[in-house]
């Protein structure tokens, strides 16, 4: 463990931010080369893994030795918090019984148009049935629940940066 937690500050942000980088392409080919639109949860999941990835970036091109690396950690870890959150409650939502999943509202794109920000993540977040389709999965498991592991991932990457930037700065303190 105490070899893992070595990693420099730049070596966890390049692989948190290859990660990200990842799961925005799958996202991508699943949506271009599969033909499956992401619904109003996917979207705002996508936003998520880039709140993630802005600052993991940051930080691979700073390479911070002091406190700063778990200030880019933390930054991160909202941004997969958030994923957490919202991949889970896709997979809830997924997981109901048909006769309680809510009933389809407007698109994205509509809600975006004419209605302020606040109110849209009201809407997405109290979810519409498009949400709730199984459009597909893998082993078993739908394409929601292999973005909230890969969410669940990116968030042991930003504590793994976390807990090396504390670790760093406790042995230049001791020293």
């Amino acid at each position: 463990m105490s070899k893992l937690l070595n990693r420099s500050a730049r070596q966890w942000c390049l692989a948190g931010s290859a990660f990200c980088i990842f799961m925005l392409a799958f996202a991508l080919v699943l949506q271009y080369g599969f033909g499956l639109e992401p619904c109003p949860l996917c979207t705002f999941q996508r936003v998520a893994v880039l709140v993630a990835l802005v600052p993991l970036i940051v930080g691979a091109l700073h390479n911070p030795r002091g406190w700063a690396g778990s200030l880019y950690g933390v930054l991160s870890l909202i941004g997969a918090g958030a994923g957490i959150f919202l991949a889970g409650r896709h997979v809830w939502l997924q997981n109901l019984p048909a006769d309680q999943v809510p009933s389809c509202g407007p698109g994205l794109n509509y809600m975006m148009e004419v209605l302020p920000l606040q109110s849209v993540i009201a809407m997405v977040l109290n979810s519409s049935g498009e949400c709730a389709e199984v459009k597909g999965s893998f082993l078993g498991v739908s394409l929601p629940g292999w973005t909230l592991l890969g969410f669940v991932v990116l968030a042991l990457i930003t504590i793994g940066l976390i807990a090396g930037a504390i670790r760093r700065q406790r042995l230049i303190a001791s020293a």
